[in-house]
């Protein structure tokens, strides 16, 4: 079936936008995320420069942010591949935020440089922007579906374990990157670990009189037991 009108220009406008990013990486790991990395990818992919305004109206910025929506995409893609029910939800967010950095691995330098800029207190926001906007993928993507503050907790808990796991991915020289996946399963274990302390806690503080109950009945003591 044809494509309408309507969808076609979105199609093609998508597609540009990501032949120039992907044109724009290897630049990017010599040149960092500047204009001039976007003006020469247009040089590279044959994109007028005039369109280049059109492709990507906040420049160097809006080419970041199509990288990280590019990486979500690939570990999206590479997830659905996998037999995510036969996985534990510890396995599930280990596989999910490994298969994020191994997006990564072809663009290492790129995506370090990334992370360089987005150090910078003004481009703080956005940073925290795409972050969420990662680990709220990756919890999707592994069937989360909650809607209350767990919501919120869950994608908190995650953006710390990712954020330092990128740390470790980056000085990470070795081949396989074998620290990495190592250093991943300890925060996974750890948080883990934290949870299961935090439900002890929480049951045995159920099982607490209330403080406020008990200094109710000291207050008011029970007037069946006068003159017992």
């Amino acid at each position: 079936m044809a494509e309408s009108p309507q969808e076609t220009p979105q199609v093609t406008y998508e597609t540009r936008r990501r032949v120039l990013l992907l044109a724009a990486l290897p630049i990017v790991a010599f040149e960092g995320w500047t204009d001039a990395t976007l003006s020469e990818a247009a040089k590279v992919c044959v994109i007028p420069q005039g369109e280049i305004q059109l492709l990507f109206p906040k420049g160097r910025i809006g080419l970041l942010e199509a990288f990280s929506d590019w990486a979500d995409e690939e570990m999206l893609t590479r997830m659905a591949g996998a037999d995510l029910a036969a996985m534990k939800i510890r396995e599930r967010i280990t596989f999910a935020v490994r298969t994020r950095l191994e997006v990564l691995i072809p663009h290492k330098e790129a995506a370090q440089q990334a992370t360089s800029l987005l150090a910078v207190p003004v481009f703080g926001p956005l940073a925290a922007k795409m972050l969420y906007r990662t680990v709220d993928q990756i919890w999707r993507g592994i069937g989360d579906t909650s809607t209350d503050f767990n919501f919120y907790t869950k994608r908190a808990t995650l953006a710390a374990v990712y954020s330092s796991t990128v740390l470790a991915f980056f000085s990470d020289e070795t081949e396989d990157h074998g620290e990495t996946w190592a250093f991943l399963d300890r925060r996974i274990a750890n948080v883990m670990e934290f949870e299961k302390v935090k439900a002890k806690v929480r049951g045995a503080a159920q099982k607490v009189p209330s403080p406020l109950g008990v200094l109710s009945a000291l207050r008011y003591p029970n007037p069946t037991a006068k003159g017992r």
